[in-house]
């Protein structure tokens, strides 16, 4: 396959505050009519006055035109979705999100967190169901919240669930939790975070799975559970997992299902079946809204019966077809996120499966596993690049380009500037620590075309063949893109780096 020929425009494009003319307008708000005046009266009288600006915020003055340009230049600078072919970002599921889905998810800009219930029934209506009917079947879970902004603060409210769990138990002797060394690091963080210990189990050298045998010697009556991901994130399905979870459920430890990525195997499996207690599903990867990096995230916490009275409040009961938060939940471990979560999430991803049905969710699983094998048998072929452990990929699959690197010099992360030159997002290479040496992780899902699939790793064997004919052209990349090389020192020093405007001025000496 051609390679297509790509570069990137630059601009020297300032911050939006240094194009700021004072007076300038993009848009003037209408004033209040004067029935609503008389009414209401000055609006500075809701303020009480030790809370008034002794001056206006400091905000950007621009007119229309001025900030298109602004962030049409920005876009340009910058790979995504929209541009290029994500295949490579791994882990994250990026596939396409529909933009009918967009305008809905902006119906809701104008509803406000604090509006009477009875105001708010359809956004209500909406969360409930896509839980209640679309989740529950998918998952066999009980019970959902959609609170967690994202898929580690998901796994941390399940972490702070499985605490309270074994207190209310007369059992908070259990400060174990049980994780595998390639679930993604938050199911390890998370529940260290939580006050627990962590035990972290390494594979076989063989199939890549931690040995069953292991497992059975980590656990104990200090056990509180295990937290796992399954497929794992090489790509590989612990077909045992039902005999791991029982292992945990023997010792009297529950089992959270880090099913962030769950896009292989809607429709195909179930947590519930696989004997697990609680999940959390990343709605920003699987349901077809923007990745959390990109946009708002959240991850959908699921229960048990048993487990529900612990979800955090409020949680979106429904009593003779009315809708209502319950916050009346003693052993509730209490609030995790502002009101109810990003429910524009939730819209996207309700209309995604409302568009989908089951048929086209199962479908969409199959379409990956499809991809997914398609990919491996064409990287397989590409010098320099090999697939540690065996056993069958089903999203993903964690490749290496060790033997690249010992016979040119050529790293990963040379290999991953050098595609951004032929118009590919970088790529995704692992979680650490780096098992895998010098790892790279694609991930192509459901969105994806045989083309797309095909252009990708055309790329990357036109990269690879590149690090063996001229190794330095590799090395010294990107050359045709926005920036040249970035460098980090900088992301170390508080003393140069500013998180806002403000600091930014106060910094320079602006302020």
């Amino acid at each position: 396959m051609r390679v297509r020929e790509y570069h990137a425009p630059r601009w020297s494009e300032p911050i939006i505050h240094e194009l700021s003319t004072r007076g300038e307008r993009g848009f003037v708000p209408p004033g209040a009519e004067p029935k609503i005046k008389a009414k209401v009266g000055p609006a500075e009288g809701f303020v009480p006055e030790a809370m008034r600006r002794r001056k206006p915020p400091g905000l950007p003055e621009l007119s229309q035109a001025q900030v298109l340009r602004h962030y049409l230049r920005l876009s340009q600078m910058t790979l995504g979705m929209e541009t290029d072919i994500d295949i490579g970002v791994g882990t994250c599921t990026m596939k396409y999100s529909p933009k009918i889905n967009e305008e809905l998810a902006a119906m809701i800009m104008d509803v406000h967190p604090l509006q009477p219930e009875e105001t708010i029934q359809g956004i209500l209506e909406m969360a409930y169901e896509f839980g209640d009917v679309f989740l529950r079947e998918i998952s066999g879970m009980d019970a959902f919240t959609f609170q967690p902004p994202g898929g580690s603060a998901g796994c941390y409210n399940n972490a702070l669930m499985m605490r309270r769990y074994h207190r209310d138990n007369g059992e908070p002797e259990r400060d174990a939790v049980v994780t595998t060394i390639f679930s993604h690091p938050c199911d390890a963080a998370t529940p260290a975070t939580a006050g627990f210990k962590v035990i972290t189990l390494y594979p076989d050298p063989e199939t890549g799975l931690p040995d069953t045998e292991a497992l059975k010697e980590a656990v104990g009556p200090r056990t509180a559970g295990c937290f796992i991901t399954n497929p794992e994130d090489t790509g590989i399905f612990n077909r045992s997992i039902d005999e791991w979870t029982g292992i945990v459920h023997d010792a009297g430890g529950l089992c959270s299902y880090d099913q962030a990525n769950a896009n292989a195997i809607l429709g195909v499996t179930r947590a519930r079946e696989a004997g697990f207690d609680m999940l959390f599903f990343n709605l920003h990867k699987t349901f077809s809204s923007p990745h959390g990096s990109s946009g708002p995230g959240s991850a959908a916490i699921g229960v048990t019966g048993e487990l529900e009275e612990y979800l955090p409040v409020p949680v979106i009961v429904k009593r003779d077809g009315v809708y209502s938060l319950d916050y009346d939940r003693p052993r509730s471990i209490g609030k995790v996120r502002d009101f109810m979560g990003n429910l524009q999430v939730v819209v996207r991803s309700y209309a995604w499966c409302m568009a989908m049905g089951a048929r086209g969710l199962r479908e969409a699983a199959e379409v990956s596993m499809i991809n997914n094998q398609y990919l491996v048998e064409k990287v397989r072929k590409i010098r320099g690049a090999s697939l540690p452990f065996r056993g069958r990929r089903l999203d993903q699959a964690r490749w290496s380009l060790e033997k690249l690197k010992e016979e040119t010099g050529v790293g990963v992360g040379d290999v991953n500037r050098r595609i951004v030159d032929y118009g590919v997002q970088s790529m995704f290479t692992s979680h650490h620590p780096w098992l895998v040496p010098e790892p790279f992780t694609p991930e192509p899902c459901e969105t994806y075309s045989k083309a797309d699939i095909d252009y990708w790793c055309a790329v990357l064997e036109r990269v690879c063949e590149e690090a063996y004919r001229d190794p330095e052209l590799v090395k010294t990349a990107p050359h045709n893109s926005s920036n040249h090389r970035l460098t980090f020192d900088g992301f170390d020093d508080p003393g140069r780096w500013a998180m806002s405007w403000r600091a930014y001025k106060r910094k320079r000496g602006k302020d």
